[in-house]
């Protein structure tokens, strides 16, 4: 969320911004009512200050001049009451509004509508090529019984699935890696709950907005988390940390739920786009320096790079367009593995920066001298599955039907070299 007293005294930059992100925002009508709003709110305090000085002065005044005194008192409550009334209406209109202003992204962001438009960094190996026809994730998983997807669907619904076998312990193997890298560059572990209050999910802004991709427990008013950035960034909501504390560093291995609402007909087969993945994610939360929030946004993208690097895989970085930036980033990088049955690079982490905007709606401070500022948070993805196997199965399956396993994952299969028929 953008301070009031920011957008007011930036107009055009947040103008800018938005009109940047392809996002509409209705400017002049939340400065409208944060003009009323402030003008209840002072009209109130003038009032409330005349009814205090006039209650004191009444009972000097003489018998004949009290009734008339007491009509002038009444008149003035019945419009603090309405001045009270309307603003209790406005309130809620004026954070809403807020809640929806987008982050101003950084200069750098590229122009563009949508993600087709994202401006590509750097390409790192080169995609496989083959000596055979390359059979797809779905195909390799059936003959290699790693995935059921028949029956997923059957017991869940569509996007659903079953890992099985070799399949279930690959992902754990790549999971335990990514967690045990983030963990060797001193990032404190967390298990985090994945049913969240709504103030988590307005904290981290994916609430208003995103509540169509969210399920939701309604007798219990809780919402399954579609990334664990959620819980790990309200970790410290309504705290006020110290200076020397800062950078705090987690990672969370966790399960992730996404309705997927409007992806009706697209990437229908196999596990690209599926309801339940397991994630692990690395988040900071540091000072309010944009050149320290520059260097641990290089850095989270370069823990990521690592482990893909483990995993052999090519991939390359794009530098995300206005258009495809979210409401909160102020610039994001996306990582993008080879995946043969696509032809095509697909997103497997998303490194986005966002400096205060999170901290501000989950009252995330830290104490600098004697001053209380908001903090700067960041995230990536260190690795999902099981989209995260399409690339690993694809790219590395061989002629004979089995799967080379990169040796960085063997320790955690028993010292497998591949996977065979």
């Amino acid at each position: 969320m953008l301070d009031l007293r920011f957008i007011r005294e930036n107009i055009d930059l947040v103008r800018a911004g938005a009109l940047k992100k392809r996002i509409q925002v209705d400017l002049e009508r939340l400065l409208s009512l944060d003009d009323e709003a402030r003008g209840l709110a002072q009209r109130g305090d003038q009032i409330r200050a005349e009814l205090n000085k006039r209650g004191k002065e009444i009972a000097a005044l003489a018998p004949e001049l009290r009734s008339a005194a007491g009509a002038e008192l009444s008149a003035l409550k019945a419009e603090l009451k309405a001045a009270e009334e309307r603003l209790r209406e406005v309130q809620p209109l004026l954070r809403d509004l807020c809640l929806r202003v987008p982050n101003v992204p950084a200069p750098e962001v590229p122009e563009g509508e949508d993600e087709r438009e994202n401006r590509q960094l750097r390409v790192e190996g080169a995609p496989p090529s083959f000596d055979f026809e390359p059979l797809d994730h779905v195909e390799i998983g059936r003959r290699l019984g790693l995935i059921d997807i028949e029956r997923g669907v059957k017991v869940a619904g569509a996007r659903n699935y079953y890992l099985t076998g070799a399949g279930a312990l690959l992902e754990r193997a790549v999971l335990n890696l990514a967690l045990d890298l983030m963990v060797e560059r001193g990032f404190v572990p967390l298990s985090v709950p994945v049913l969240v209050k709504y103030p988590a999910m307005e904290g981290t802004a994916y609430f208003p907005g995103g509540e169509e991709q969210a399920y939701r427990a309604d007798k219990d008013d809780l919402y399954l988390v579609g990334t664990a950035e959620v819980p790990i960034t309200a970790y410290h909501a309504d705290e006020i940390l110290a200076a020397e504390e800062l950078p705090k560093k987690y990672v969370a291995w966790s399960y992730c739920f996404r309705r997927e609402a409007g992806a009706a007909g697209k990437d229908t087969r196999g596990v690209y786009r599926i309801h339940q993945f397991q994630k692990v994610e690395q988040v900071v939360i540091c000072a309010a320096d944009p050149a320290e929030s520059e260097r641990h946004h290089a850095a989270i993208l370069g823990n990521s790079e690592d482990l893909l690097r483990r995993l052999e895989l090519p991939y390359r970085v794009v530098d995300v367009c206005g258009g495809d930036l979210g409401i909160p980033q102020v610039r994001k990088y996306d990582v993008e593995t080879w995946m043969p049955s696509r032809n095509a690079y697909g997103e497997t982490h998303s490194a986005s920066c966002f400096h205060d905007f999170q901290a501000r709606r989950l009252k995330l401070r830290y104490r600098d001298g004697k001053k209380n500022r908001f903090c700067f948070t960041l995230n990536n993805t260190v690795a999902a599955s099981p989209r995260i196997l399409i690339p690993l199965l694809e790219c590395h399956q061989r002629k004979d039907g089995s799967v080379h396993l990169p040796a960085a994952l063997r320790p955690y299969l028993g010292g497998r070299a591949s996977l065979g028929p």
